[in-house]
């Protein structure tokens, strides 16, 4: 199953039926787990452990150290879980820290020349299309889409079950449940076929349209919006979310585009 033009390094560990592809190399700590097939010209290093059953494509380059001038070399980790499908020239890098991991669950789909920077934390079922980047310390979490060639700033929270349009750019966090996009990237409403396909019921896909018209629309401040919305006692296990995920900011939440275009500073 290992290609005899492929570079295995003696310390790599090998699940059972591990295909390695030509001109592949894998160097360092690095676990793959079983039923893994690692395309031609890859590169593998660093401390890194990929789960099994994921299709990694020609020309990833998986581990590398992170491109971040305040690494020294410290031993830093990549964690990729199960059955995730990794496409053409995509970069993931671990973390900067001594111990920092970047950290990547199960079956999610990074398309071709895609970038997960240092200290990122990606959920599952994700999906990251062509040339989408998530700078250092970029949190994702379940069920999101980011859309080709958006651009996701430092730090920023990406919430469950959000879309990020395409050439977005992303310098606040994204609320769950949401649809965004633009320059900088903002609130156009609900992902409700996202809701449907995950079969939120229909009362709580009802609470979240009110809840987004109080956050988003009404005009109000957030914590001012965040205090009607209490006020309003109709809530769901996804509006107590929302709710906390807005509360948790550092960066600030992306606002209505409505907002945006009636005040754009």
């Amino acid at each position: 199953m290992i290609h005899p033009t492929a570079i295995v390094s003696k310390k790599v560990k090998l699940g059972s039926n591990v295909s390695i592809g030509p001109y592949t190399v894998i160097d360092g700590n690095v676990i793959i787990e079983a039923a893994t097939k690692i395309g031609t010209h890859c590169l593998i290093q660093g401390n890194t452990k990929i789960g099994k059953e994921c299709e990694i494509f020609n020309g990833a380059v998986i581990g590398s150290p992170p491109q971040d001038l305040k690494y020294k070399g410290e031993k830093s980790l990549l964690e990729i879980g199960d059955k995730n499908i990794i496409r053409e020239y995509t970069t993931i890098n671990p973390g900067t820290k001594e111990g920092s991991k970047t950290i990547i669950g199960n079956d999610n789909l990074l398309m071709a020349y895609s970038h997960v920077a240092h200290d990122c934390k990606i959920g599952n079922r994700c999906i990251i299309a062509n040339c989408g980047t998530l700078a250092g310390y970029v949190s994702v979490e379940d069920n999101v889409l980011i859309s080709g060639l958006a651009a996701v700033h430092q730090f920023v929270r990406i919430g469950k079950l959000a879309i990020v349009g395409g050439i977005s750019k992303v310098v606040q966090d994204i609320p769950p449940y949401s649809t965004c996009d633009g320059h900088p990237a903002r609130v156009y409403g609900l992902n409700l076929i996202g809701l449907k396909r995950n079969n939120v019921p229909r009362d709580s896909i009802r609470l979240l349209k009110q809840a987004f018209n109080i956050l988003f629309n009404s005009g109000l401040p957030i914590k001012k919006a965040i205090e009607k919305l209490v006020k309003e006692k109709q809530t769901s296990p996804e509006v107590s979310y929302l709710v906390e995920f807005i509360k948790g900011s550092s960066r600030g939440i992306s606002r209505s585009c409505r907002s945006f275009r009636n005040n754009p500073e």
